[in-house]
């Protein structure tokens, strides 16, 4: 189970994209990057936010904590920002948030350093099962943080959300976007990536992860009669993207291929 805080403090935004992402202080002292419901792409990137970083702590994968954020529209009232005052208004109620990681600088895949082969195949493999679009040598989305990989920023991926139709046949597609993975030149290993996805991927991780989105972020879809069948279309585009995972690891060799 995540952790519920209460944000208590808005410290200062973080300009990046159009979603307006912010550092808050909640209520147990702590400082967090709040990704906001009003923002952007709205529940549907605070869903994939969500899954994505929880599937790939699943893997193995160094992710910032994860929380549930309650935020009262006052804490906007003070903001000279127009902009952000409306976001804020926007995002009543629960959000969701990173632990800030104080210090930590963006990857830089010239400056270095390089991830091992291992790492590289297993990020890759899990981008191509998340469908992540948004790990690129110009936004890779990773953290460097006492020496380590963080993952962060994972709101762009299971964009096959923002259209139901035929949700169960695309997650079977081999996912092209790969080609511009920022690891890509690195992994080496993907077929044994393959397989360490494979396994620690149980159908009972897929149904914890799937069973954290809160009732509320399931608004009302036209797809589904009801939130547990919402719910559930998740947990099956999950399950049958993994038994896809031969035709998105070959497409992957295929694109390094082309890079070495």
């Amino acid at each position: 189970m995540l952790r519920t805080v209460t944000a208590t403090r808005y410290v200062t935004p973080l300009r990046e994209g159009g979603s307006l992402p912010a550092i808050v202080e909640a209520d147990d002292s702590g400082l967090y990057v709040l990704k906001f419901r009003g923002a952007g792409q709205g529940l549907k990137a605070l869903i994939a936010e969500l899954l994505a970083g929880e599937l790939a702590r699943a893997v193995g994968f160094r992710v910032p904590e994860l929380v549930f954020v309650q935020l009262d529209p006052v804490l906007g009232r003070a903001e000279p920002d127009g902009e952000i005052r409306e976001l804020i208004k926007a995002s009543a109620g629960l959000n969701l948030a990173l632990d800030y990681l104080p210090g930590s600088i963006t990857f830089d895949p010239v400056a270095g350093p390089a991830p091992g082969a291992r790492e590289a195949s297993e990020l890759v493999c899990f981008d191509a099962y998340v469908t992540n679009v948004d790990r690129t040598p110009k936004n890779p989305n990773l953290l460097c943080w006492h020496r380590e990989l963080w993952l962060i920023d994972h709101g762009a991926a299971l964009y096959f959300h923002h259209s139901w139709e035929e949700y169960l046949e695309r997650s079977r597609t081999p996912f092209a976007p790969i080609k511009d993975h920022v690891l890509l030149p690195w992994a080496t290993q993907l077929r044994a990536a393959e397989a360490t996805l494979r396994e620690r991927l149980t159908p009972e991780v897929l149904e914890r992860a799937v069973a954290l989105i809160p009732d509320e972020w399931l608004a009302e879809e036209p797809a589904f009669p009801s939130k547990e069948a919402h719910r559930a279309a998740y947990l099956a585009w999950l399950r049958e993207r993994l038994a896809a995972a031969p035709r998105f690891i070959e497409e992957a060799e295929r694109a390094r291929a082309q890079l070495v």
